[in-house]
């Protein structure tokens, strides 16, 4: 690969499952086919690669100072929360910050561009909806209820509770209904783009900074070394700490799963295949869908194309929905390999030369 980036593009297939809770399931319309499209946010996705990233290393995610302003009328105020703006975090190396009312604003652009996850076409992702319960009738007395009069905290006692229902021919039950509930199946994409000139570099410029003064002598005291790429003078990270985050990098950018505690009902969102390549046109093709024209109802057929000018990986579980000839049991430990070798055989420390 010759350019500074590396395009990666994933298919999964998702079972019956929700990545967003919002009246849900988050949805966006598809104006050519008239239809509400399930998806996961770039921002989740980022949030769960970065998750798997931290997990495979064994180390913290940074912490967040959350900040408060109480008002004149002793009401909080929720206010910005304060990143550390400390690359020696993985997550933020790689998830990027924005800081500010603390002194000069600092900002780091992520080297990880993230797209939402998306069905690879709208006819092939689809959403249903169920009525829930949350049950416990089965055994009454072990659960007890609480009943108030409007506009009361006092609760009722079980005789005058007997006695309401007993007025007004009513029954009281340990059953709660929750109408509505997406969710979604279908084969969905998502695309990262890594920027290898910022990947392991943080700038040393402080016109608009990346980090302050304090932290540049942190770094270099740290073992980072002073070099320069296309955006000016910045630090670099230690090889052999590099080495260490780059399998497990490969690791999160393919094995990572919704994880947000807005995420619910478990999927194995199974990969189905990878293209990866230093032209992002190439993606496009090489996983992709065909519209087809079948009468007055048209129809998708999912394409994994090996041809297209990408390094593409199917594996065993994508020969469920795709027609395939190639599918193998080590694809994603392919995949891995080839990520692992394009991020290590980039000269982090020379890019200007």
């Amino acid at each position: 690969m010759n350019n500074p980036f590396i395009y990666l593009r994933a298919l999964k297939h998702a079972e019956q499952t929700v990545f967003c809770v919002q009246d849900g399931q988050k949805t966006y319309y598809d104006p050519q086919f008239n239809k509400a499209m399930a998806f996961s946010s770039g921002q989740q996705v980022k949030r769960s690669i970065l998750q798997t990233l931290c997990d495979e290393l064994n180390v913290p995610m940074a912490p967040i100072t959350f900040n408060f302003n109480v008002t004149k009328k002793k009401e909080l105020e929720n206010k910005e929360p304060w990143s550390p703006c400390d690359p020696t975090y993985i997550d933020q190396l790689l998830g990027g910050w924005m800081r500010a009312g603390d002194g000069p604003t600092k900002k780091r652009r992520s080297p990880l561009s993230i797209s939402a996850m998306r069905p690879i076409h709208p006819l092939l992702g689809g959403i249903s909806k169920e009525n829930i319960t949350f049950d416990r009738s089965d055994r009454p007395n072990q659960h007890p209820v609480n009943v108030r009069m409007a506009d009361s905290d006092k609760l009722m006692t079980e005789e005058e509770i007997e006695q309401f229902l007993q007025d007004n021919d009513r029954t009281l039950s340990r059953r709660t209904w929750i109408p509505d509930q997406a969710r979604t199946t279908g084969l969905f994409v998502y695309d990262v783009a890594i920027d290898l000139r910022t990947l392991f570099c943080v700038t040393t410029q402080q016109f608009e900074p990346e980090v302050s003064t304090e932290m540049i002598e942190k770094l270099k005291n740290a073992g980072w070394t002073l070099s320069k790429n296309v955006f000016g003078e910045c630090l670099v990270m230690p090889k052999e700490q590099r080495e260490k985050i780059i399998p497990a990098l490969a690791e999160a950018l393919i094995e990572w799963r919704v994880t947000s505690n807005q995420a619910r009902t478990f999927s194995l969102m199974e990969t189905l295949a990878i293209a990866i390549s230093d032209n992002a046109n190439t993606l496009a093709g090489a996983i992709r869908a065909k519209l087809i024209d079948d009468g007055d109802k048209p129809k998708a057929k999912p394409i994994v194309d090996e041809n297209a000018g990408a390094d593409t990986f199917i594996t065993l579980a994508c020969a469920n929905y795709i027609v395939t000839e190639s599918e193998s049991a080590s694809a994603i430990n392919n995949a891995k390999k080839k990520l692992i070798d394009v991020m290590m055989a980039f000269d982090y420390e020379n890019q200007c030369e």
